[in-house]
């Protein structure tokens, strides 16, 4: 390609709307362009990074043995009706009538259709197993779209699933996708980490994501150094403490703490580790009848230690608590006689459930809210001032230096962006969709399912924030735009340095490198800059000054500076670089 023919649309300034890196320099270096809220044009220069992808993505699953398909964008909703996710799934997914006022819904994903066609497609055991793939656009309609390509509205996602005759073979299915993930991220030439995670909304057993590590990212990643253990935060178990609970040694005292609502306040104000505090959390339960009425309401109180933070995820998978809501204040006042800010287990005005996190049932001599105004309880202990809680869990997120799950040290956290996600879906969406198969004794057994997704179109976008410097992008020879790219100075007033050009940029196209040689006429710094800012790995300069002396110029995006090269040298150098 030469870039008189390209559209290359650089700025010099990003838009005052991007927030980080990646989308500041995507829009800089010509990649994206805005249409709407979440919504972006993939222009020329980052279509070519994102068929890259796509190109790597496509060789690993087709090793792996999947098939390549491609379901519609619209989905009718009957489908998600039988799975129940149309009236389960929240705004996120788009729902829209047709001219007829038939519901349909702009595809997240494509649980519902895949299993379709498995149901009329696949009759006996011996079909099984099976992978069918693709990569499509999806929608998500996001309350708070931003970082560009990193939580867009619509975006690109390879999504695949398996089909298997019974949960061991679907695991076996399940590794092969996972051990291909890992081949398709280790050519693209990240660092990353795989992480077990929580399966969310898809639902499943056994479930991976692939985080590309990011100071800048969204997730928090879980792990330990000397050992395999890794998990993001949702996951990460917190353990119990393993010494006994310590015998009281204070009196129960209710003690003034005027204006002190938080615990880190009260710790201050008192002098104490904000350790020995604990952390009310007030939770609702609703029960409903057929017509999605409130008959009845369960309130929980949830204790967790002061420095610690409660864990959404893990609370959803409590008995009884996997449709929780954060209670309100009506419901708070009846049950404490107090707003919130200084609440407490002691002294309740109505029973409810008490869930406390395994540090708290393990604490003596702790610190709560006295329900009431500018008052807290101290020297709170177990069995002595109130009874043992109804239920101890885990509920909390790990921080660094908790012990490590599998004994082998403690914990360090890193940040990461999600790119990849591999689940064990079981028989799920086969049972709710009745899509069986015939077994050996002619018996109709549910499939056993997998799925697997990558996101395509964020996946540059975490390459980015981990490969970027005050000039621009640095890509992964597998991802660039353009491999090379040579940058011929001032041709038009020589000759020489035209053809010298023309002549390696033919070489290059021969060998089958991913060239562009920029034809443009532009003058050096902007020149350098331009490409610097779109992060072309390798560039050659071609210089009339250089030419006499038979040289020009080599440098790598992360060199500090250029190497000469004997003109006869430039494609040996290069495939050497390329290689490597």
């Amino acid at each position: 390609m030469k870039a008189s023919q390209f559209l290359i649309s650089t700025l010099k300034e990003a838009p005052t709307d991007a927030e980080v890196v990646s989308h500041k320099l995507m829009m800089r270096a010509g990649m994206i362009k805005k249409l709407g809220a979440g919504i972006y044009t993939y222009m020329p220069m980052g279509l070519r990074v994102i068929r890259k992808v796509e190109a790597i993505v496509r060789e690993e699953m087709d090793r792996a043995g999947a098939v390549e398909c491609t379901m519609p964008v619209i989905q009718p909703a009957e489908l998600w009706q039988e799975t129940g996710r149309f009236d389960r799934m929240g705004p996120e997914l788009l729902r829209i009538k047709d001219r007829h006022g038939r519901d349909f819904v702009v595809q997240p994903t494509s649980e519902e259709v895949v299993t379709d066609i498995a149901r009329q497609e696949i009759r006996s055991y011996k079909q099984l197993p099976k992978n069918l793939y693709q990569i499509q656009t999806k929608f998500r309609d996001e309350r708070r779209p931003r970082f560009g390509l990193m939580r867009g509205r619509e975006f690109i996602m390879k999504d695949a699933y398996s089909f298997d005759r019974s949960p061991d073979a679907a695991k076996g299915s399940y590794k092969i996708m996972a051990d291909a993930y890992r081949k398709i991220f280790d050519r693209f030439g990240l660092t990353y980490r795989a992480v077990a995670a929580d399966s969310g909304a898809i639902g499943g057993d056994l479930s991976e994501e692939f985080q590309v590590i990011a100071a800048t990212g969204e997730d928090a990643i879980v792990y330990c150094r000397n050992s395999d253990y890794a998990a993001n935060m949702e996951k990460a178990e917190a353990l119990a403490p393993q010494a006994p609970r310590a015998t009281a040694t204070q009196l129960l005292t209710k003690t003034p703490t005027p204006g002190k609502s938080t615990c880190t306040d009260v710790a201050e104000l008192l002098g104490v580790p904000l350790t020995i505090t604990v952390k009310s959390l007030v939770l609702a339960t609703d029960v409903l009848n057929d017509k999605g009425e409130i008959v009845k309401t369960q309130v929980w109180l949830l204790l967790v230690r002061g420095d610690h933070d409660m864990n959404e995820v893990k609370v959803g998978k409590l008995p009884g608590l996997a449709a929780f809501r954060f209670a309100t204040v009506p419901e708070i006042e009846a049950h404490f006689g107090c707003k919130p800010g200084y609440l407490g287990p002691i002294g309740l005005k109505q029973p409810l459930k008490i869930v406390a996190d395994r540090d708290v049932a393990g604490m003596a001599d702790w610190i709560c809210g006295a329900n009431e105004p500018d008052f807290h309880i101290t020297g709170v202990n177990w069995g002595r001032d109130l009874p043992e809680p109804d239920l101890v869990a885990d509920i909390r997120n790990v921080v660094e230096g908790d012990a490590s799950p599998d004994g082998k040290g403690v914990l360090a956290i890193e940040r990461g962006i999600e790119v990849g996600h591999v689940f064990y879906l079981g028989t799920k969406y086969s049972q709710a969709m009745n899509a069986t198969f015939l077994d050996e004794n002619g018996k109709p057994q549910f499939m056993e399912m997998g799925c697997y997704g990558i996101g395509i179109t964020r996946l540059p976008a975490a390459a980015i924030e981990q490969n970027h410097d005050d000039k621009g992008i640095i890509w992964p020879d597998s991802l660039a735009p353009f491999t090379v790219v040579l940058c011929p100075i001032s041709p038009e007033r020589s000759p020489e340095v035209k053809a010298t050009g023309e002549k390696l940029y033919a070489e290059l196209m021969a060998l089958g490198v991913d060239v562009i040689l920029d034809d443009r006429g532009e003058r050096p710094g902007v020149m350098f800059a331009e490409w610097e800012l779109i992060g072309v790995p390798h560039r050659v300069t071609i210089g009339d000054k250089g030419l006499k002396e038979g040289l020009v110029e080599y440098q790598h995006r992360r060199d500090s500076a250029s190497t000469k090269l004997a003109v006869a040298d430039v494609l040996s150098h290069l495939k050497t670089k390329l290689g490597a």
